[in-house]
């Protein structure tokens, strides 16, 4: 493709071109990684568990374990705020397998009650909550179980719905509607002159593949973009360029602002998340399960003390001295919900006052996406435990650990309270106005961090 008259191609629009040329060796890689994947997460389940000896270069199961909780996914996420979605559109073996699959399946029409907002928060939160009570990160039939389920529901939408699309991306996906949130801060994106495309002075005519199902005319983001750069030269109007970090949330925010993305944001990556990694250290949390036992052996409950639930509904490693109770699961999923809950109803009422103190009452969903930075730090931070932890145990000395975590927590606030002030300007406010806004969000930003602080620093 040639570049217009008097427009040249930079070497990052060159390089989103070069994606476009080159989509059989992405697909390549995509099945490099399918099959990687699928030998990381399926062998390990049908191993013996690692003994104390054990160590993550002699033992698969650990290797496992190290790969996909310390290093995949933690660094997917921040791929997501460096990169925008390329995971998504050039690595992920889920939207491989769903589109490849699509091709030969059914084609039917997406169903309506697929098409509702809710489900990525909605998978989101069973998941992280199903995950917890199965210990995903530290056994791999319980990886198997949600990964491999997650990747098996992906290829059953696939067969059934779409032609070569990901429908289960757009729709469904656990991890689909977090990703979309934290692209949004990321500096590259395709962007989209639609002047230039409705002129139709060149490049590429024929329309591309969407795979994630996008209107690439009327895209103004990369939160749904899988950014696999199908799109590039189309129209001689789309190229991959910079942005300003976190553009998408203090500009397109204002219109482009949910209900959805503030439920999926203050009470599901945020609120849910949180609850999840802080249960098994919360004394919190002990002191309720000591005064749920006495309870129940008092009103005829001992039951519910029994450890006999099969391992795929509740954790079951006796050879481990691992095993959780019926009491512990439902107080597991309760400490989790419940954190979530509380946490995402105080950071939503600190956005609706901000909003009032602003005098644009409608603003609360967009000053709320100004806590995605701190949403994504905190679960990346709470993921990277068992990065830490797995490294202690090979003898790794880690002495900065604590200091990492509060700048990396520190600098995320900052960075909502900058994103939460930029977005005060949209709306024509005065400076006082908007300093007074300004003050329940950097509360709701103070809470954040408090409670990350309560794991990584207190407890």
């Amino acid at each position: 493709m040639s570049a217009a008259p008097g427009r040249p191609v930079g070497a990052l629009a060159a390089l989103g071109h070069t994606m476009r040329r080159h989509g059989r060796l992405i697909r390549g890689i995509q099945w490099a990684i399918v099959v990687f994947y699928g030998v990381l997460v399926v062998l390990p389940a049908f191993l013996p568990l690692p003994d104390d000896e054990a160590r993550i270069l002699n033992h698969l199961g650990l290797f496992a374990q190290f790969l996909f909780w310390g290093v995949w996914w933690p660094f997917v996420l921040l791929s997501m705020v460096l990169l925008g979605r390329v995971w998504c559109g050039v690595f992920c073996p889920e939207g491989a397998l769903s589109e490849a699959v699509s091709h030969h399946g059914r084609g039917r029409g997406i169903p309506r009650w697929m098409r509702w907002g809710g489900w990525p928060c909605t998978a989101f939160v069973i998941t992280t909550v199903y995950g917890q009570l199965v210990s995903v990160y530290q056994y791999p039939q319980a990886a198997l179980l949600v990964l491999g389920g997650s990747t098996v529901a992906a290829v059953v939408v696939g067969l059934l719905y779409g032609r070569g699309k990901r429908v289960w991306c757009r729709h469904l996906c656990p991890v689909g509607g977090v990703f979309g949130l934290l692209a949004r801060l990321a500096p590259l994106h395709f962007r989209v002159d639609r002047a230039r495309w409705e002129a139709r002075t060149g490049g590429i005519v024929a329309l591309p593949n969407c795979a994630p199902l996008i209107d690439i005319r009327r895209m103004e983001g990369a939160s749904a973009c899988h950014m696999c750069g199908r799109c590039s030269g189309q129209r001689d109007a789309v190229a991959l360029a910079l942005r300003p970090p976190g553009v998408e949330i203090s500009v397109n925010g204002q219109r482009a602002a949910g209900g959805w993305d503030t439920v999926l944001l203050l009470f599901g990556l945020i609120g849910v998340a949180m609850g999840a990694f802080h249960w098994a250290a919360s004394p919190w949390y002990v002191t309720l399960r000591v005064a749920a036992a006495d309870w129940l052996i008092e009103h005829g409950g001992v039951w519910m003390l029994a450890d006999n639930a099969p391992w795929w509904l509740l954790t079951h490693y006796p050879q481990n001295h691992d095993s959780f109770s019926w009491l512990d699961g439902a107080l597991i999923a309760s400490y989790i919900l419940a954190t979530g809950v509380l946490l995402g109803a105080a950071l939503y009422a600190l956005c609706v006052a901000g909003a009032r103190l602003l005098g644009r009452p409608g603003a609360r969903h967009h000053l709320a996406l100004a806590y995605v930075p701190l949403g994504g730090c905190g679960v990346f931070l709470g993921l990277s435990m068992t990065t830490l932890s797995m490294l202690r145990h090979e003898g790794v000395a880690l002495p900065w650990v604590g200091t990492a975590r509060a700048l990396l927590l520190a600098g995320a606030a900052a960075w909502s309270l900058w994103l939460a002030w930029r977005c005060t300007a949209r709306y024509g406010a005065s400076i006082p106005r908007r300093l007074a806004a300004l003050v329940p969000m950097a509360a709701g930003a103070l809470l954040i961090a408090g409670g990350w602080g309560l794991l990584f620093f207190w407890w």
